[in-house]
């Protein structure tokens, strides 16, 4: 599935109306319940669950804040 994020909106909103269930708690970055597995591209990490080393790895990301540094993202969802 490829979804268009548009600015305003998380991932986790945009993949919520495309009517995937997608886990979540606080919604502010701060739980980890949203934690997804990010296959390719750049993250521009907004929260505060992922270490300095687990942000850098550029393997997992938080979709109810963090963006797309690149212009593409793919996720294991």
């Amino acid at each position: 599935m490829t979804l268009h994020v548009p600015s305003g909106r998380t991932i986790l909103e945009t993949m919520r109306e495309a009517g995937l269930t997608v886990p979540s708690s606080c919604e502010q970055g701060a739980c980890g319940t949203c934690l997804t597995t990010v296959m390719e591209g750049e993250v521009d990490h907004q929260d505060v669950y992922l270490n300095d080393s687990e942000k850098a790895s550029n393997t997992c990301m938080m979709t109810c804040v963090s963006r797309a540094k690149s212009a593409r993202l793919v996720l294991d969802i």
